[in-house]
């Protein structure tokens, strides 16, 4: 469904589409205000004809992901989770992070919720085990290089140099991998003679690098909770919805020990019923992450479970189910899923209503400010030189209240010479909308609802001139300051609007145009940086930009490189002795 502006809006699927379209506008008697909001912004639909009822799952997953319609049910988190890869498939394994799992020989160990508990769990196997950390291609690089580090501090048992066998080092790896499993007794009872063993011989602080040792197994073990003893992996999920806001909390229990748990929030709309939100959460989660266990445990039964589960198994390779545990302890098990979810929210409400307020109510007040009916993109530009040398532009987006800093872009004046703000301004308004009428560049085929010039009505009539000349339509107001060079209203329609210093629109126009001037001036040093680089270096004769960045990397500053000697400058890359002379005697010639 496309709204008023094109905007994909909805996104849905059905067996026979006739039917699902025709009972939005049939009565209104059981409708939702969402639908019926939703039904008033209909000004077309677009059709996708698929296969099958598999199809069609995955493609409305992928539109919702690309698009994020606004009445969808939409994941606002989207990150890959971290694993633990064991290369059991090499002669000498390694053990490091991952954020992909690949149809490989290699072992997975995931998915955890913090790369930090992945990186600590790896050091500390690397401590226990001495597993080689390094890339090098073993063992056909045998002996090629000395250890490394790791091997001198005992973090590794030097299969680099041939120290250990395959035989032996597989051992370490068997150990490792139990380890990993959650089967901590082994390590613990040889850790705990070992500290035993030093503490006799009165090796006080090897005793202590034991205990140390053993208190952080203590810790990875006292994280894990035995849930049962089938030793499955499952994800269990529990929903919790508190008006616009939901919270999914995901407990990920592999081989029977729950490894950790995330929480990830969805943005709903009032009158959406828990099955639906489940199973839209389920489609878009699992479509984005990188291991399916072999059970999905939710809260009440949906609709769609056949063909979600015909799918899971399609992305697994192998049979899972969705289960909605009725009684016992795997009922219990979601329900403590869903009161986490509750609390949660709970706990996040207050922090997104701050957020929300900051930015998308900031937003709402500043349309209702200038009395505008829609208000969800706005840019803002402005110009940076110094008395008129390297010019530069800044347009600068901020999406429902929030920066899309991939849509900012930066202008090089071209056409005005010496310090002419107002001419520089057009020059950037007008290749800016011209490309946006062009469709050139994702950034700039989407125009905004509304412009915000840094300045008053002098900038405001150069942004309407462009416009009118290109036959546009949007809405220009100018950030106007004080004479403290603090904002103090918006210029909007010939009438300056004076604002609450203390609401959060003045808040958020005061960040856009903070961000603006940063933006314009952090491009113009830049330019600055360059050009002086290349007023003293690049006119020396025989130095291009590969021995000019040569020089820099290896002397760091001009000044080091202009008290060099001819022998010194020769130690850069790329630099021969007619080179460095050429450098010396360009700056000593010009010191005398």
């Amino acid at each position: 469904m496309h709204g008023p502006k094109d905007e994909i809006i909805y996104v849905g699927k059905a067996v026979n589409l006739k039917n699902r379209v025709r009972q939005y506008f049939q009565s209104d008697k059981n409708k939702t205000e969402k639908i019926k909001k939703m039904i008033s912004l209909i000004r077309r639909f677009e059709y996708i004809v698929v296969d099958s009822e598999m199809e069609a799952l995955v493609l409305e997953n992928n539109l919702i992901k690309e698009n994020s319609p606004k009445y969808n049910t939409l994941l606002k988190d989207d990150k890959t989770y971290p694993y633990i890869k064991v290369t059991v498939e090499e002669t000498f394994p390694r053990v490091f992070m991952t954020r992909r799992i690949r149809k490989d020989k290699a072992r997975y160990f995931g998915p955890y919720t913090s790369g930090t508990a992945v990186r600590d769990t790896i050091d500390l196997i690397h401590k226990l085990f001495r597993i080689r950390s390094c890339s090098r291609r073993l063992p056909e690089d045998t002996g090629k290089e000395r250890p490394c580090l790791y091997y001198h501090l005992g973090q590794c048992l030097g299969p680099c140099n041939a120290y250990v066998s395959p035989e032996d080092y597989r051992r370490h790896i068997d150990r490792a991998l139990e380890f990993l499993s959650g089967k901590y007794d082994y390590v613990r009872k040889y850790l705990q003679d070992k500290m035993q063993t030093a503490s006799d011989a009165l090796e006080f602080e090897r005793a202590i690098e034991y205990r140390q040792l053993l208190e952080e197994i203590d810790s990875l073990a006292a994280s894990q909770k035995v849930t049962d003893v089938q030793m499955e992996d499952r994800d269990i999920i529990g929903i919790g919805v508190l008006g616009n806001d939901a919270v999914a909390q995901c407990f990920f229990i592999r081989d029977g020990r729950m490894i950790g748990r995330e929480y990830l929030h969805l943005e709903v709309h009032a009158g959406d019923e828990i099955p639906d939100i489940v199973s839209s959460f389920l489609g878009q989660f699992y479509a984005g992450t990188p291991y399916i266990p072999k059970e999905v445990w939710i809260q009440s039964e949906i609709q769609d479970k056949e063909l979600l589960e015909k799918w899971l198994t399609g992305l697994k390779g192998k049979s899972v189910r969705i289960i909605t545990p009725k009684k016992g302890a795997k009922e219990k098990l979601v329900e403590m899923a869903v009161k986490n979810a509750d609390n949660q929210l709970l706990k996040d409400f207050e922090k997104l209503k701050r957020e929300d307020a900051r930015t998308k109510g900031a937003q709402e007040e500043i349309r209702t400010l200038l009395g505008m009916e829609e208000l969800h993109r706005i840019e803002s530009y402005d110009i940076s030189n110094i008395s008129g040398f390297q010019s530069v532009g800044s347009m600068v987006v901020f999406q429902e209240g929030r920066p899309k800093n991939s849509d900012y872009r930066k202008f090089r004046i071209k056409t005005v010479k010496g310090p002419n703000d107002y001419a520089s301004m057009k020059e950037v308004l007008m290749r800016r909308f011209e490309r946006g009428l062009k469709q050139e560049g994702e950034s700039f085929s989407t125009l905004p609802d509304l412009i915000m010039m840094d300045g008053g009505r002098g900038q405001v009539n150069i942004a309407e001139e462009v416009l009118g000349e290109l036959g546009l339509n949007i809405p220009v107001s100018g950030m106007v300051k004080d004479d403290g060079h603090r904002t103090r209203g918006l210029y909007y329609q010939n009438v300056e609007l004076p604002i609450d210093q203390h609401s959060e629109a003045f808040k958020l126009i005061t960040r856009i145009q903070d961000e603006t001037h940063r933006f314009a001036i952090e491009y113009h040093k830049s330019l600055r940086s360059k050009a002086q680089i290349h007023s003293v270096l690049d006119d020396i004769s025989g130095i291009g930009e590969v021995r000019r960045k040569a020089l820099m990397r290896y002397f760091k500053t001009i000044e080091n490189i202009r008290s060099a000697s001819v022998e010194e400058l020769c130690e850069a890359e790329g630099m021969n002795r007619a080179a460095a002379e050429s450098v010396y005697g360009f700056f000593h010639t010009k010191l005398n």
